[in-house]
């Protein structure tokens, strides 16, 4: 799932291509993907593009008081053509939700893999109409370490992981860098959110931002097909079960869940303890 700097990275590349054109095609092929109806999508067609923001893991695109809002979810992902097909798609068949053009010739496809269809089309007045925007916590980059310590004494026992990755708590972070902060930082995924030292708390902190900064600084300037590669190169421990740590050497171990799973290294992490894999557990019982 595109998290917080491939986001980023989306936003200013788009904002680079596209602000200053107007929508002059913006048509809905997967009847699903669409949360909204009024405006509907023909409401963008002839709009200027003012600019285009991130807010959390969303793109928005203002339009003369209009906002076109995506969310990319797990499998979704933005295809830029400096030239857009002017073909017609079928609905319902292919990957592409949704397809737009501008005035320049440009536009862009956006298409979802897998069969768990969860990508999200949102045309709005107001990016706040939009509940995930609603519901979204402060961005990490904007919090005071005061502020990062409130949070985490607000969330008592809940897991780091699950504080880290809770969009209503902190924007932006997701199941990759939740994992990469919390390897940088040397702490459990499992540890208690109000259980930090001073010493740990600036240590999570530092861990946060210096992450996602670097991220972001290596996503800068890629061009959109670049972007999905430069993240995968640059994680140190998710989606690298089995590997070795690049630490310290021992191998990254997998805790599964239902539908997710957290990497991470015992020898950085745990004190050398690997952590209970419940489904495993439960499989073997």
């Amino acid at each position: 799932m595109p998290e917080l700097p491939e986001v980023e990275s989306l936003a200013v590349f788009l904002r680079e291509r596209a602000v200053g054109r107007a929508f002059v095609r913006a048509d809905i092929t997967a009847i699903s993907a669409l949360k909204t109806y009024d405006p509907p999508v023909s409401a963008l067609v002839g709009l200027l593009i003012d600019d285009v923001q991130r807010h959390g893991k969303f793109l928005d695109f203002s339009a003369q008081g209009v906002h076109l809002v995506i969310h990319l979810a797990r499998a979704g992902w933005l295809r830029w053509r400096d030239e857009q097909s002017t073909a017609l798609i079928r609905p319902g068949k292919g990957p592409i939700a949704l397809r737009t053009a501008f005035d320049d010739g440009s536009g862009f496809d956006l298409t979802e893999a897998g069969t768990q269809k969860k990508l999200a089309v949102y045309v709005v007045r107001d990016p706040a109409e939009v509940p995930g925007i609603a519901r979204l916590g402060p961005e990490p980059f904007s919090l005071s370490i005061e502020e990062f310590g409130a949070i985490l004494k607000k969330a008592g026992r809940v897991q780091l992981k699950g504080v880290l990755r809770n969009q209503s708590v902190i924007a932006g972070i997701g199941n990759a860098y939740s994992d990469e902060i919390l390897h940088v930082a040397k702490m459990s995924p499992f540890k208690p959110a109000s259980n930090l030292t001073d010493d740990e708390l600036q240590t999570l902190y530092d861990a946060m931002r210096e992450t996602l900064q670097d991220a972001v600084n290596r996503s800068a300037g890629l061009a959109v097909q670049d972007l999905k590669s430069e993240k995968k190169s640059g994680l140190r421990v998710h989606g690298r079960t089995g590997q070795k740590c690049p630490v310290c050497g021992d191998v990254v171990r997998e805790v599964s869940f239902a539908d997710s799973s957290l990497q991470y290294c015992a020898t950085c992490q745990t004190g050398g303890k690997p952590l209970a894999d419940r489904r495993l557990s439960k499989l073997l019982k």
